[in-house]
């Protein structure tokens, strides 16, 4: 219901688009919840500034696992969930000779992209999320999973001052 619910919010009614896929959680057609505000933008408004959404440059040293493609993917399906966001689909790409990762996963509220050298066990992701979604806690995950020895976060508040 979750997904049904982000991709209405998006202006996506499964009901009304025969090429969306639809699974059997998403056939209920999602409606904004009583009292929830009608806004269809999912600005943020966070210390008294309204933004369109958190990007955090994230960059990871001494990182484990970034070479194998079955584990980053799941590493990002927990980030997904960490944060409470939605996720759409998910691509990686598996390099060589490096065995490098190259991917996103795309999201209701926006993305997760990796890009990783494992031949120096550096990994650099962007976490963009709009909405009631919570990056920072997809950040966590990142520290528990990839285990770096050093984690350098920047955070920029996209479309501030609208």
């Amino acid at each position: 219901m979750a997904q049904a619910r982000a991709l209405f919010q998006l202006g996506i009614d499964l009901d009304e688009n025969p090429s969306a896929s639809k699974t059997e959680e998403q056939n209920i057609t999602a409606q904004t919840p009583a009292g929830e505000d009608e806004r269809k933008d999912f600005f943020i408004e966070r210390d008294g500034e309204r933004f369109a959404g958190t990007h955090l440059i994230v960059d990871l040293w001494g990182a484990e696992g970034i070479n194998d493609l079955a584990y980053v993917e799941e590493t990002l399906r927990e980030c997904v969930d960490a944060a409470e966001a939605t996720l759409l689909h998910i691509h990686l790409h598996h390099f060589t000779p490096n065995d490098g990762i190259s991917g996103v996963a795309v999201l209701a509220e926006s993305h997760i992209s990796i890009h990783s050298w494992p031949e120096i066990g550096y990994a650099a992701l962007d976490i963009f999320m709009c909405g009631a979604a919570k990056p920072e806690l997809a950040v966590e995950v990142l520290r528990e999973r990839f285990t770096p020895s050093h984690v350098a976060v920047e955070e920029h508040r996209r479309g501030r001052g609208l």
